[in-house]
Protein backbone atom coordinates (compact mmCIF):
# COMPACT_ATOMS: atom_id res chain seq x y z
CA UNK A 1 0.00 0.00 0.00
CA UNK A 2 1.66 3.38 -1.22
CA UNK A 3 1.74 5.99 1.57
CA UNK A 4 0.26 9.59 1.89
CA UNK A 5 4.06 10.64 0.53
CA UNK A 6 3.85 8.08 -2.23
CA UNK A 7 1.22 9.99 -3.52
CA UNK A 8 1.68 13.19 -3.30
CA UNK A 9 2.21 15.75 -6.07
CA UNK A 10 4.34 17.51 -4.20
CA UNK A 11 7.94 18.17 -5.87
CA UNK A 12 10.16 15.74 -4.04
CA UNK A 13 12.64 18.23 -3.29
CA UNK A 14 10.13 20.18 -1.13
CA UNK A 15 8.90 16.99 0.78
CA UNK A 16 10.80 14.55 3.58
CA UNK A 17 13.59 16.99 5.01
CA UNK A 18 13.31 16.32 8.51
CA UNK A 19 15.37 19.52 9.36
CA UNK A 20 15.57 18.34 12.87
CA UNK A 21 17.03 15.04 12.31
CA UNK A 22 20.99 14.71 11.31
CA UNK A 23 22.01 12.82 8.69
CA UNK A 24 22.78 9.72 9.03
CA UNK A 25 25.87 9.89 6.34
CA UNK A 26 28.32 12.59 7.54
CA UNK A 27 31.88 13.98 6.28
CA UNK A 28 33.99 12.88 9.20
CA UNK A 29 32.85 9.31 8.70
CA UNK A 30 33.56 9.76 4.57
CA UNK A 31 37.22 11.70 5.46
CA UNK A 32 37.79 8.73 8.23
CA UNK A 33 37.24 5.76 5.60
CA UNK A 34 39.19 7.66 3.07
CA UNK A 35 42.09 8.49 5.02
CA UNK A 36 42.37 5.29 5.93
CA UNK A 37 41.81 3.83 2.30
CA UNK A 38 44.75 6.47 1.06
CA UNK A 39 46.80 5.80 3.99
CA UNK A 40 46.62 9.59 5.03
CA UNK A 41 48.23 11.29 8.65
CA UNK A 42 45.65 13.10 10.95
CA UNK A 43 45.70 16.65 10.35
CA UNK A 44 43.81 19.96 10.10
CA UNK A 45 43.28 22.09 7.58
CA UNK A 46 43.49 26.25 7.62
CA UNK A 47 41.37 28.34 9.41
CA UNK A 48 40.40 30.07 6.04
CA UNK A 49 39.98 27.94 3.18
CA UNK A 50 38.62 29.25 -0.52
CA UNK A 51 36.64 27.65 -3.17
CA UNK A 52 37.61 28.29 -6.47
CA UNK A 53 35.50 26.88 -9.00
CA UNK A 54 36.68 28.22 -12.06
CA UNK A 55 40.57 26.38 -10.58
CA UNK A 56 42.13 29.57 -12.01
CA UNK A 57 43.69 30.46 -8.71
CA UNK A 58 45.21 26.95 -7.83
CA UNK A 59 47.04 26.99 -11.49
CA UNK A 60 48.62 30.47 -10.74
CA UNK A 61 49.64 29.39 -7.22
CA UNK A 62 50.91 26.21 -8.49
CA UNK A 63 52.40 27.51 -11.49
CA UNK A 64 54.38 30.33 -9.53
CA UNK A 65 55.95 27.91 -6.45
CA UNK A 66 53.61 29.83 -4.07
CA UNK A 67 51.66 26.97 -2.84
CA UNK A 68 52.18 22.97 -1.38
CA UNK A 69 49.48 19.36 -1.50
CA UNK A 70 47.72 19.19 2.00
CA UNK A 71 49.47 16.45 2.91
CA UNK A 72 46.15 14.97 4.80
CA UNK A 73 43.55 16.40 2.75
CA UNK A 74 41.37 13.29 2.55
CA UNK A 75 38.75 14.16 -0.03
CA UNK A 76 37.84 11.57 -2.49
CA UNK A 77 37.18 14.62 -5.34
CA UNK A 78 39.74 16.87 -5.08
CA UNK A 79 42.97 18.43 -3.81
CA UNK A 80 43.83 21.05 -0.89
CA UNK A 81 46.68 23.54 -1.71
CA UNK A 82 48.02 26.06 1.11
CA UNK A 83 49.90 28.98 0.49
CA UNK A 84 50.50 32.28 2.41
CA UNK A 85 50.65 35.41 -0.02
CA UNK A 86 51.29 38.31 1.68
CA UNK A 87 51.17 36.77 5.12
CA UNK A 88 47.40 35.86 5.13
CA UNK A 89 47.32 31.49 5.29
CA UNK A 90 44.62 29.47 3.93
CA UNK A 91 43.46 26.26 1.93
CA UNK A 92 42.40 26.27 -1.57
CA UNK A 93 40.34 23.85 -3.36
CA UNK A 94 39.71 24.52 -7.32
CA UNK A 95 36.68 23.57 -9.55
CA UNK A 96 34.31 22.46 -7.02
CA UNK A 97 31.09 23.69 -9.53
CA UNK A 98 27.70 23.85 -8.56
CA UNK A 99 25.63 24.16 -5.29
CA UNK A 100 25.82 19.97 -4.55
CA UNK A 101 29.74 19.66 -5.03
CA UNK A 102 30.50 22.96 -3.52
CA UNK A 103 28.69 22.40 -0.52
CA UNK A 104 30.44 18.41 -0.40
CA UNK A 105 33.30 19.87 -0.40
CA UNK A 106 32.53 22.88 2.21
CA UNK A 107 30.90 20.39 4.76
CA UNK A 108 34.34 18.32 4.41
CA UNK A 109 36.53 21.46 5.45
CA UNK A 110 34.55 22.35 8.03
CA UNK A 111 34.68 18.53 9.79
CA UNK A 112 38.03 19.13 9.11
CA UNK A 113 39.22 22.52 10.80
CA UNK A 114 38.38 25.08 8.76
CA UNK A 115 36.47 27.84 10.76
CA UNK A 116 35.64 30.71 7.52
CA UNK A 117 34.96 29.28 3.88
CA UNK A 118 35.36 31.96 1.21
CA UNK A 119 33.83 31.57 -2.43
CA UNK A 120 35.12 33.17 -5.07
CA UNK A 121 33.17 32.21 -8.41
CA UNK A 122 32.78 33.40 -11.90
CA UNK A 123 29.53 35.21 -12.29
CA UNK A 124 27.21 36.44 -15.09
CA UNK A 125 25.94 39.75 -15.30
CA UNK A 126 22.38 40.59 -14.77
CA UNK A 127 21.80 43.93 -13.96
CA UNK A 128 25.01 45.86 -15.16
CA UNK A 129 26.57 47.98 -11.90
CA UNK A 130 29.93 48.09 -14.59
CA UNK A 131 31.91 47.14 -17.48
CA UNK A 132 33.48 43.58 -16.24
CA UNK A 133 34.87 42.15 -14.29
CA UNK A 134 34.19 43.33 -11.43
CA UNK A 135 33.37 41.99 -8.20
CA UNK A 136 30.04 41.81 -5.74
CA UNK A 137 29.86 40.94 -1.96
CA UNK A 138 26.52 38.30 -2.15
CA UNK A 139 24.12 39.26 0.70
CA UNK A 140 21.27 36.77 -0.36
CA UNK A 141 20.89 34.05 -3.14
CA UNK A 142 18.16 33.20 -4.82
CA UNK A 143 16.99 29.37 -4.19
CA UNK A 144 16.87 28.34 -7.97
CA UNK A 145 18.95 25.31 -7.18
CA UNK A 146 18.47 21.77 -5.45
CA UNK A 147 21.30 21.68 -2.86
CA UNK A 148 19.72 24.54 -0.08
CA UNK A 149 16.20 22.62 0.30
CA UNK A 150 18.39 19.48 2.64
CA UNK A 151 19.04 22.26 4.57
CA UNK A 152 16.74 24.78 5.06
CA UNK A 153 12.68 25.18 4.43
CA UNK A 154 11.49 26.85 1.81
CA UNK A 155 12.33 30.55 1.11
CA UNK A 156 12.77 32.48 -2.07
CA UNK A 157 16.46 33.42 -0.48
CA UNK A 158 19.13 32.60 1.40
CA UNK A 159 21.55 35.16 3.31
CA UNK A 160 25.11 36.21 4.67
CA UNK A 161 24.90 36.19 7.71
CA UNK A 162 24.59 40.11 8.54
CA UNK A 163 27.72 40.31 11.22
CA UNK A 164 29.79 38.90 8.61
CA UNK A 165 28.27 41.70 6.24
CA UNK A 166 28.81 44.20 8.23
CA UNK A 167 32.39 43.76 9.13
CA UNK A 168 33.21 43.45 5.61
CA UNK A 169 31.73 46.47 4.77
CA UNK A 170 32.82 48.33 7.86
CA UNK A 171 36.60 48.56 6.47
CA UNK A 172 36.45 47.97 2.84
CA UNK A 173 39.48 49.39 0.73
CA UNK A 174 37.95 50.19 -2.69
CA UNK A 175 40.97 51.53 -3.96
CA UNK A 176 42.33 47.57 -3.53
CA UNK A 177 39.55 45.80 -4.97
CA UNK A 178 35.95 47.87 -5.63
CA UNK A 179 33.23 46.12 -3.94
CA UNK A 180 29.32 46.30 -5.13
CA UNK A 181 26.71 44.33 -2.49
CA UNK A 182 23.60 42.53 -3.47
CA UNK A 183 21.91 40.12 -4.49
CA UNK A 184 22.50 36.98 -6.60
CA UNK A 185 20.64 34.22 -8.72
CA UNK A 186 21.85 30.75 -7.97
CA UNK A 187 20.67 27.75 -10.58
CA UNK A 188 21.66 24.78 -11.40
CA UNK A 189 21.57 24.53 -14.82
CA UNK A 190 23.79 27.99 -16.32
CA UNK A 191 22.66 26.68 -20.16
CA UNK A 192 18.74 27.55 -19.23
CA UNK A 193 19.52 31.13 -18.66
CA UNK A 194 16.79 32.52 -20.46
CA UNK A 195 15.23 35.87 -21.17
CA UNK A 196 12.03 35.63 -19.05
CA UNK A 197 13.97 34.45 -16.25
CA UNK A 198 16.68 37.19 -16.22
CA UNK A 199 14.08 40.13 -16.62
CA UNK A 200 12.33 38.33 -13.53
CA UNK A 201 16.11 38.59 -12.12
CA UNK A 202 16.15 42.20 -12.66
CA UNK A 203 12.47 42.76 -11.12
CA UNK A 204 13.89 41.54 -7.44
CA UNK A 205 16.76 43.54 -8.16
CA UNK A 206 19.47 40.52 -8.66
CA UNK A 207 22.84 42.01 -9.84
CA UNK A 208 24.73 38.54 -10.73
CA UNK A 209 24.19 35.00 -11.70
CA UNK A 210 25.58 31.96 -10.04
CA UNK A 211 26.26 28.29 -9.53
CA UNK A 212 26.48 28.25 -5.74
CA UNK A 213 26.02 30.72 -2.91
CA UNK A 214 21.91 29.78 -2.03
CA UNK A 215 23.67 26.38 -1.13
CA UNK A 216 26.83 27.91 0.78
CA UNK A 217 24.53 29.90 2.58
CA UNK A 218 22.32 27.62 3.36
CA UNK A 219 24.68 25.43 5.20
CA UNK A 220 26.23 28.02 6.85
CA UNK A 221 22.98 28.76 8.58
CA UNK A 222 21.83 25.64 9.15
CA UNK A 223 25.13 24.51 10.81
CA UNK A 224 26.57 27.94 12.39
CA UNK A 225 29.39 28.12 9.63
CA UNK A 226 31.17 31.14 8.73
CA UNK A 227 30.64 31.23 4.69
CA UNK A 228 30.93 34.28 2.57
CA UNK A 229 30.52 34.43 -1.09
CA UNK A 230 31.64 36.38 -3.75
CA UNK A 231 30.80 36.67 -7.20
CA UNK A 232 33.59 38.08 -9.94
CA UNK A 233 31.26 39.16 -12.31
CA UNK A 234 33.35 38.22 -15.89
CA UNK A 235 30.80 37.79 -18.31
CA UNK A 236 27.50 38.90 -19.91
CA UNK A 237 26.32 34.77 -20.77
CA UNK A 238 28.84 35.33 -23.82
CA UNK A 239 26.64 37.06 -25.63
CA UNK A 240 29.42 39.35 -26.88
CA UNK A 241 32.43 38.66 -28.53
CA UNK A 242 35.18 38.96 -26.20
CA UNK A 243 33.25 37.98 -22.85
CA UNK A 244 34.40 36.01 -19.64
CA UNK A 245 37.97 38.40 -19.00
CA UNK A 246 38.83 38.48 -15.51
CA UNK A 247 41.54 41.30 -16.06
CA UNK A 248 45.12 41.09 -15.11
CA UNK A 249 46.89 37.99 -14.37
CA UNK A 250 43.39 35.78 -15.50
CA UNK A 251 42.28 38.33 -12.50
CA UNK A 252 43.95 36.32 -9.81
CA UNK A 253 45.59 39.07 -8.09
CA UNK A 254 42.01 40.50 -7.58
CA UNK A 255 41.30 36.85 -6.14
CA UNK A 256 44.23 37.55 -3.58
CA UNK A 257 43.23 40.83 -2.54
CA UNK A 258 40.36 40.01 -2.22
CA UNK A 259 40.84 37.16 0.35
CA UNK A 260 43.29 38.69 2.42
CA UNK A 261 40.82 42.05 2.71
CA UNK A 262 38.45 39.28 3.69
CA UNK A 263 40.68 37.42 6.18
CA UNK A 264 41.43 41.01 8.06
CA UNK A 265 37.99 42.35 8.35
CA UNK A 266 36.60 38.79 9.69
CA UNK A 267 40.25 38.08 12.10
CA UNK A 268 37.44 37.68 15.33
CA UNK A 269 36.00 34.65 13.70
CA UNK A 270 38.80 32.94 12.30
CA UNK A 271 40.18 31.16 15.16
CA UNK A 272 42.25 27.77 15.15
CA UNK A 273 40.52 25.23 16.88
CA UNK A 274 42.69 22.66 18.36
CA UNK A 275 39.84 20.11 18.91
CA UNK A 276 39.06 19.75 15.51
CA UNK A 277 41.10 17.04 13.16
CA UNK A 278 41.45 15.10 10.21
Amino acid sequence: MLSQSDTSNDPPILTEKHYDQPSVFTATGLLREARRQKRLPIGTVPAICVLDPDGDLVDYLQATGQAQVHPSWACYHTTLITTAPAGVAFGIVGRAVGAPFAVLVAEELFASGCRLLISITSAGQIIPVGPPPYVVLIEKALRDEGTSYHYLPPSPFSALQPRLGEAIRAGWDHAQVPLYVGASWTTDAPFRETDAKIESCRRRSILTVEMEAAALYALAEATGRDVVCFAHVTNQMARTDGDFEKGEASGNKTMLSLIGQTARQLAAWVTHDASSSL
